[in-house]
């Protein structure tokens, strides 16, 4: 199996959600990213702004990941924060001086103000929403719809109920040079006769044998933004299930995305990230090591894996959320705020189920019935 380059550093505290006010210059409302335009616009009074110093398809610096992880970046790259913790899900969530108590944007969870300071990597690029919340909403209501079992109760609710919240998800991506040399076995399928009894007749039949030989060689390969979930807030099979991300369209951050959004800052450790960047990257590796060995059949005895040259990016993605307490029982719905992809707690009605069951054993009675008259 490929080595692992251990990195221990103790971990940083999680991080919080953050949201970013930017005030109109003709009114003094909060301006707010308008996915449309790609400029700030202010509901109140209809003013618009352009997002200063705006580059787009400016390359995006990396960061070194091993100085990242000796805590030796420069201080420019990182931020202070308060944040109280949902007893809920875990999200961190962030206060600012105004308030005193808020609802998880998670889980729906209340929450009264319990701050701690908390230090992080600031985000280095950030992948701007590019749909609205109607649109987002009709993905949503749409996606329920489609869900025979679901209950007709939450798609009303859900559909009627308050507003999608726009939540930037931390991510970590993770660039690599990779060397790697391997050792195992080639295999040759070819076939051979045999006789054999069947039903008290002798038969001929092609059976495959397999030829293994010795194999050895190197691959290479560059890793290139390996992409890593930085949230625990959101069960990871939502957000893995909202890719694929168009990572090309990645913008320089700039707080003015953020404007009526919120982003929520990372909880999993550029180590953690790390260790699970590499498991992505072995995984390639030996796709790329089983077919350099070729042949029918491959057998893979050793990688041995050299990595070099690790960089990273602490990224925002947009993703709509909501959070509806129905019955007792909290639904979680999460839309790609670029491709409309939606994902969720699946729900069922119990209702529909009983019903579905009933008219099956009545469709299997009367079937059952006319086969029966036909004997």
């Amino acid at each position: 199996m490929p080595d692992r380059t251990a990195f221990k550093t103790p971990p940083p505290p999680p991080g919080p959600e953050e949201e970013h006010r930017f005030p109109c210059d003709t009114c003094g409302s909060d301006l707010r990213f308008d996915p449309e335009t790609y400029q700030l616009v202010c509901d109140h009074c209809g003013n618009t702004e352009a997002i200063s110093g705006r580059r787009p398809h400016h390359p995006i610096a990396e960061l070194d990941f091993r100085a990242a992880i000796a805590r030796e970046l420069p201080q420019a790259e990182m931020e202070e924060t308060r944040v109280t913790n949902c007893p809920n899900c875990a999200a961190q969530i962030e206060f600012d001086d105004t308030k005193h108590a808020t609802e998880c944007p998670f889980c729906a969870t209340p929450l009264v103000i319990d701050t701690g300071l908390n230090r992080h990597i600031k985000p280095r690029a950030v992948l701007p929403f590019a749909l609205t919340e109607t649109i987002a909403r009709d993905a949503m209501t749409d996606w329920l719809g489609s869900l025979w079992f679901a209950p007709n109760g939450l798609q009303e609710y859900a559909r009627k109920g308050r507003r999608m919240q726009g939540i930037y998800v931390p991510y970590w991506t993770y660039d690599a040079d990779t060397r790697s040399t391997y050792t195992g076995e080639r295999g040759t399928v070819y076939y051979v006769t045999q006789t054999m009894m069947v039903d008290g007749k002798r038969v001929q039949k092609q059976v495959p044998k397999v030829r293994w030989n010795h194999a050895s060689g190197r691959v290479a390969r560059f890793f290139d933004d390996v992409l890593v979930l930085a949230s625990k807030s959101l069960p990871k099979r939502f957000t893995d299930a909202l890719e694929p991300w168009d990572l090309s369209a990645l913008e320089p951050y700039a707080p003015e995305y953020l404007a009526g959004f919120r982003a929520e800052a990372y909880a999993i450790t550029l180590e953690d990230g790390y260790t699970e960047a590499r498991q992505i990257m072995d995984a390639m590796i030996e796709r790329d090591v089983r077919f350099d060995i070729g042949g029918d059949r491959q057998r893979i005895h050793n990688i041995q894996t050299q990595v070099s040259d690790v960089t990273f990016k602490h990224v925002l993605l947009p993703v709509w959320l909501a959070a509806y307490k129905y019955r007792g029982q909290t639904y979680r719905f999460v839309v790609n705020g670029r491709t409309g992809n939606v994902q969720g707690e699946r729900p069922y009605s119990a209702i529909k189920i009983t019903f579905a069951v009933i008219l099956g054993l009545l469709v299997a009675g009367v079937v059952g019935y006319f086969m029966a008259l036909q004997k």
